[in-house]
């Protein structure tokens, strides 16, 4: 008795789901009916949608890294041994301050002997350029004096560089970031010394996209965040425009930053520079699927009272599933955004619901 009724309720199920079954691919063959006959009658089913001036965001946001605006590794110019060390890494020192100390014993003598050598120079010049006037020598005597003179000149300023030059001081205002040097290293021409990072000023260097480039200018202000202390916006002011863009058509762009006391970023850490940009009209946004090619094609089609008509326009920025249209359309048109496979100039077409 329980099978029975067991596969009574089965074969029951099983009618109620083939009637449904049914019914379903009954209304599907009916809308398949429809658009078969709209088709015979020679109209496309399309996809629409009517034009209309659309607002958007006129900012830029472009996300880069803090460097210095001043940064130096300079090294040495004179061969010599370090004898005193007056910073160590992280000391802040101003432009001029004395850093080391070269051994310049040999440098101090030369400096003398060059010295006393252009003493009796100019003294031998004065001499002879009174002789001269009384005809005691010749004008070639007088020039081989001159010349010996200005060879005493310079090598007296080459000996005096020398010893101003084993006084190493720091060429800008910053902060010892790396010492290369101890005390009792030799140097020769050419040894890195110190790197100096002055980050009273940073500079965030970003790429911003051929489109977005055009309509930014140098010195133009702009509003500026780091990951590190969010809730503090930092003055900036562009200060370099690429005039070349890389692969991908990115243009890097550098802001300088003012840093704030209390919250001062550091160059490497990341930041985000907002570039407000002069209120535009409403523009014209369409489906990037209006296009047939392509964007680059700049063709689209538009419903005109029940026929596909070709247009030619000029695509603007693509800001993600749309385009701007810069000319070639009118607010109130429609464009055609699916089924332009099947279309050519002329066709009759028929809208349908999405």
């Amino acid at each position: 008795m329980k099978k029975a009724l067991l596969y009574g309720s089965m074969v029951i199920a099983a009618i109620v789901l083939i009637f449904w079954k049914l019914n379903a691919n009954k209304k599907e063959n009916n809308e398949r009916t429809e658009i078969v006959k709209e088709s015979n009658n020679g109209a496309v089913p399309v996809l629409t949608e009517k034009v209309a001036p659309t607002k958007f965001d006129q900012n830029i946001l472009a996300n880069g890294t803090f460097v210095p605006v001043h940064e130096i590794e300079f090294p040495s110019e004179v061969s010599g041994r370090i004898t005193e060390l007056y910073v160590k890494e992280g000391s802040v020192v101003k432009k001029g301050q004395l850093l080391a100390r070269i051994d310049n014993e040999v440098a101090n003598a030369d400096l003398q002997s060059a010295k006393a050598a252009l003493s009796q120079a100019k003294v031998d010049k004065e001499r002879y350029e009174k002789a001269f006037q009384s005809g005691g020598v010749t004008q070639k005597q007088m020039d081989d004096m001159k010349l010996q003179y200005d060879n005493a000149e310079a090598k007296y300023t080459a000996a005096r560089r020398k010893v101003e030059d084993s006084y190493i001081k720091a060429p800008i205002s910053g902060t010892i970031n790396n010492k290369m040097i101890e005390v009792g290293a030799y140097l020769s021409p050419g040894t890195k010394m110190f790197e100096i990072v002055d980050v009273s000023k940073l500079k965030l260097v970003v790429a911003v996209p051929e489109l977005q480039v055009v309509r930014l200018q140098n010195g133009q202000d702009v509003k500026v965040t780091s990951n590190v202390f969010p809730e503090a916006v930092y003055r900036g002011k562009i200060t370099f425009i690429a005039s070349k863009g890389d692969n991908s058509m990115n243009y890097p762009v550098e802001v300088e930053v003012t840093n704030i006391a209390g919250k001062e970023v550091k160059a490497g850490m990341y930041g985000t520079a907002d570039f407000a940009l002069p209120e535009q009209k409403d523009a014209i946004l369409i489906p990037r699927t209006a296009f047939y090619g392509g964007v680059n094609s700049n063709s689209i089609f538009v419903f005109d009272n029940g026929v596909a008509k070709t247009r030619k326009v000029i695509a603007g920025r693509i800001m993600g599933d749309k385009v701007e249209i810069r000319d070639g359309l009118k607010e109130g048109e429609t464009v055609i955004t699916s089924g332009q496979v099947n279309l050519a100039d002329g066709v009759k077409v028929t809208m349908q619901k999405q």
